[in-house]
C-alpha cells in the first residue's frame, strides 16, 4: 500500500503543478464573473456578443471541471489508500492505472495552451520536388493524416483536391474537426522527405521525394478581418473528381485570389457555388489572419534571436523505406522503426515529442 500512496502523492503534486501553470483557479473565477455578467437585464441586447460570452463560459467551465474532477479522483484514491485496507488493493490498483493514463494525456494537453490550439485545423499538402514520386508521396501523407484523424476521433472535410497526372495528388486541402486539432497538428507543418525504391522507375532505383504540409486554425466566424472586394479575383470552374452522382455538372467550384498577397484559395466540396464561395472566403480570412499572426511571431522571434519557422527545403521529418526502415523527426530526434505503422497514422508519439520539446525550448524550429 505504501507504493500506491507514494504514486498517488506524486500524481497529486504533478496535477497541482499543472493546474497552477494553467491558472485553473483564475479561469474558474473568470467563468463566475462572466456568468454574473450574463445575468444582467440587457445582456442579450447584443446577441452576437452575448453568444460569444456564453461560449467562453462553457469553454472555461468545461476545462475547469475536467481538471477539478481529475484532482478529486486522485484525492479520493489517496484517502482510500491511507486507510490501509487490503480489501481495497485491487480496486486501487485499477484506479491508479486509469489515473496514470489520464494524467499522461492531460499532461500533453496542458502543453496546448496557445490561443488557437483547441480549434479545428486546416491542413494543405503540396507535392514538392520528385516528380510523380512526390505526387504519390503527397497522397500517402493525405492517407496518413486521415488515418490519424479517424484513430483519434476527428472528422475530416476535404475542401479541395487536385489529382496528379500519372499518380497521387498535386495538392489537397482538408479541415480536421475536433478539440485540439490545431494544437496537435502543428507538429506536422513543414517539409516531409521520403526515401524509397520508386515504383515509377523501370529500373527500380532509389528516389527521394518531398511534400510540404501547411497548417492554420479553422476559426470560422471568429475572425474580424475586412477584405476589400476590389482586391479579389474570383473564378468559377467545374469540380473534378472520380465521377458519380455527386460530381457537379455546372461551374460550382470557386477559386479566390487575394491579389495583394497572392494567396489562392479553392473550394469544390460544397453543393452550390454560393456555398463554395462562402467556405472559400472563410478559409481566405483564416489564412490572412494566420499570415499576420506569424508576422508578429517572427518580429518577436527576431528580437529574441530565435528561428521558429520551418523553411522549404529544410525537412522536418524523414521517412526512409530503403535501404532500412526508419521515420525520424529532425527537430526532436524522435524516431520509430515501424514505418508502416507511422504511415497508417501512428503520429501521436511524434506530436507529443514535438510539444514537449517546444515547451522546453529544444525544438530546432
Amino acid at each position: 500500500m505504501d507504493t500506491l500512496i507514494s504514486l498517488l502523492k506524486n500524481m497529486k503534486a504533478r496535477i497541482d503543478g499543472l493546474m497552477e501553470r494553467l491558472d485553473i483557479t483564475g479561469k474558474s473565477q473568470k467563468a463566475a464573473e462572466l456568468e454574473q455578467q450574463a445575468g444582467a437585464p440587457n445582456f442579450w441586447n447584443d446577441a452576437e456578443a452575448a453568444q460569444k460570452i456564453m461560449q467562453e463560459i462553457a469553454r472555461l467551465k468545461e476545462e475547469v471541471n475536467r481538471w477539478q474532477s481529475l484532482a478529486g479522483r486522485i484525492n479520493d484514491a489517496l484517502e482510500l489508500a491511507q486507510l490501509d485496507d487490503p480489501n481495497l488493493l485491487d480496486e486501487l490498483n485499477k484506479e491508479v492505472e486509469s489515473l496514470s493514463t489520464l494524467i499522461d494525456r492531460m499532461g500533453i494537453q496542458a502543453l496546448l495552451s496557445g490561443s488557437y490550439d483547441r480549434d479545428n485545423a486546416i491542413v494543405t499538402i503540396h507535392a514538392g520536388a520528385g516528380g510523380t514520386d512526390a505526387q504519390d508521396w503527397a497522397q500517402m501523407l493525405e492517407r496518413m493524416y486521415i488515418r490519424w484523424a479517424e484513430e483519434n476521433g476527428y472528422k475530416i472535410e476535404v475542401i479541395e483536391r487536385s489529382d496528379g497526372e500519372e499518380a497521387g495528388i498535386k495538392s489537397m486541402m482538408m479541415s480536421v474537426k475536433g478539440e485540439y486539432a490545431f494544437g496537435y497538428l502543428q507538429s506536422e507543418q513543414g517539409t516531409h522527405r521520403l526515401v524509397r525504391l520508386s515504383p515509377f522507375d523501370a529500373a527500380h532505383r532509389r528516389h527521394t521525394a518531398f511534400a510540404k504540409v501547411e497548417l492554420w486554425p479553422d476559426i470560422q466566424g471568429q475572425i474580424d478581418i475586412e477584405i476589400n472586394e476590389k482586391d479579389l479575383k474570383i473564378d468559377t470552374y467545374r469540380a473534378g473528381g472520380a465521377g458519380g452522382q455527386h460530381v457537379q455538372k455546372n461551374d460550382t467550384a470557386v477559386r479566390i485570389t487575394h491579389v495583394p498577397t497572392g494567396i489562392v484559395v479553392q473550394c469544390q466540396n460544397q453543393r452550390s457555388q454560393m456555398q463554395n464561395r462562402e467556405r472559400a472566403m472563410q478559409i481566405l480570412k483564416a489564412r490572412l489572419f494566420e499570415m499576420e499572426r506569424k508576422k508578429q511571431e517572427a518580429q518577436l522571434a527576431s528580437l529574441k534571436g530565435e528561428n521558429i519557422e520551418a523553411a522549404w527545403g529544410n525537412q522536418i521529418r524523414s521517412y526512409v523505406l530503403h535501404p532500412y526502415q526508419m521515420v525520424k523527426d529532425h527537430r526532436t530526434d524522435h524516431e520509430i522503426g515501424n514505418t508502416q505503422a507511422v504511415l497508417d497514422g501512428r503520429l501521436n508519439e511524434f506530436m507529443d515529442a514535438y510539444l514537449r520539446a517546444k515547451v522546453d525550448g529544444q525544438a530546432q524550429y
